[in-house]
Formats: C-alpha cells, structure tokens, sequence
C-alpha cells in the first residue's frame, strides 16, 4: 500500500510539473506575440494594424451619440450622407455634421448618385447640404449603379457630374464604389481620381488593372460604442494617409 502511494505522489509531482512548464511556454508566447482567434468577430482590422480608420453614416445608422464615438480614438474621420439624386436630403446629416465636429472627428459628405437624374440637379441639392466651411475632407461620390445605362452612356453621365463637383467645390471628389463595379465599368476611366473601394473580405481587394487606391472600406457590418446596430468602416492603404483628401479651402 505504502508502495502505491508513492507511485501515486511521484505521477502527481511530474503532471504538475508538466503543467508549470507549458504555462510558462504559454506565458512567453503571448509576450512576442497576439494570437488571434481564427473567425473571432470580437477582432476587428483597427485592432489589428496601424493604419487610419473610419467610418461612414447615414439615417440608417439613428440617433448617433457622438460623444462616445469621438472618444472611440481608433475612428479618425466620418464621412457623412448628406443627399442621394436630385431632392433627397439625409435626415441626420444636420445634426451628425454638428456633433462630429464638435467631439473631434475629421468629417466629410457624400452623396449618392442616381444616373437617370439630372446631374445640375443633384449638383444643386448636394450643394445646398455640403457646405465648404463644414468640410475637412473632399466631398466624396458613392457610385453603387449605373441605373440600366450602357457603360458607355453611364460614365458620360458620371464624368459630368464629376466636373461639375470639381468645379464647384475647386477639387476632384473621392469616388466611392464596389470592386466588381469598378472593374466592370470604370476601369481604366477614372485614373485621375482618388478610390475607396469596398469589399468585405479579410485580404483587400486587388482591381483588375491593379492600379492604386487609397481607401478600403472594409466591413459593412462594424460595431461602434455609440452607435445602435452596424456601421461601414473603411481604412487607408499602404502610407496613405488624410492629408491626400483635405478639403482645400
């Protein structure tokens, strides 16, 4: 008996020793390194790199507590939907403009466009919401259909537009779009623009002609303090950074 309860002891002594080292090979592990959990929607890109986020709003995303969000310092810049076509005005915009300034975000207006609509008009109705003292960043186009058009006929639609916003506000705007629209309309059309390409994939997309953008947008379902259900969050490329789309005034 005495003899078991040795045999006993010894096996508890080396099990317990066995567990001491991989703790300390654990321990040492997440001091050189973060591992991250394949699949963990708690880990989000900001969490991850060094590049500048942000994100983008509309009516869609309610009432915003911007006081929370601005102290969120991993979101740099909000890009805000101030108008879509030729008469719709966003319902937040107003507001979200004023709180975003006031609690230190750098902020910008988008507007939506709709092909079928006369461009002076929708010029009009975004001017009257996108003013140039309110603005930090270049007024930026999400361009998400080409309405039935042909390609060809859609970009001579769009490419007006595009320079009556250049001459308005003195600058070219930001084009926002999905890769595969890019890549099936635009394509080697829009080399004189600054991009923000989404696509919500872990690796960023690559166009088809692998030319340069400057803007991912990333996720279409982000989660902020602050803000009630998802929200779109994009990032800057490589070593751009915000500087390229200041609004100048």
């Amino acid at each position: 008996m005495k003899k078991l309860l040795f045999l006993i002891a010894i096996c508890s002594f080396l099990a317990d020793q066995a567990r001491a080292q991989e703790e300390v090979g654990v321990e040492e592990e997440q001091e050189d390194t973060i591992v991250v959990p394949k699949g963990n929607p708690n880990i989000l890109c900001e969490d991850t790199c060094s590049h500048i986020h942000g994100i983008d709003l509309s009516h869609y995303q309610g009432s915003v507590f911007w006081e929370t969000v601005g102290d969120n310092t991993k979101m740099a810049y909000v890009y805000l939907k101030a108008t879509e076509g030729g008469d719709r005005i966003d319902a937040t915009f107003e507001r979200n403009i004023e709180l975003a300034h006031r609690y230190g975000l750098k902020v910008g207006s988008y507007h939506f466009y709709r092909p079928l609509t006369d461009q002076q008009k929708q010029l009009q109705n975004f001017m009257s919401q996108c003013l140039p003292g309110e603005q930090d960043l270049v007024p930026m186009i999400d361009i998400e259909s080409t309405g039935g058009l042909s390609t060809d006929v859609f970009c001579d639609s769009l490419f007006y537009f595009l320079d009556l916003v250049e001459e308005a506000y003195h600058q070219k705007p930001l084009i926002y779009t999905f890769r595969n629209f890019y890549n099936k309309h635009l394509r080697g059309k829009v080399d004189d623009y600054q991009l923000m390409i989404a696509m919500y994939t872990e690796e960023p997309p690559v166009l088809a002609d692998d030319r340069d953008y400057t803007m991912w947008q990333y996720s279409a379902k982000g989660r902020i303090v602050g803000i009630n259900g998802y929200v779109d969050k994009s990032r800057f490329m490589g070593k751009h950074s915000l500087r390229e789309i200041r609004f100048k005034h």
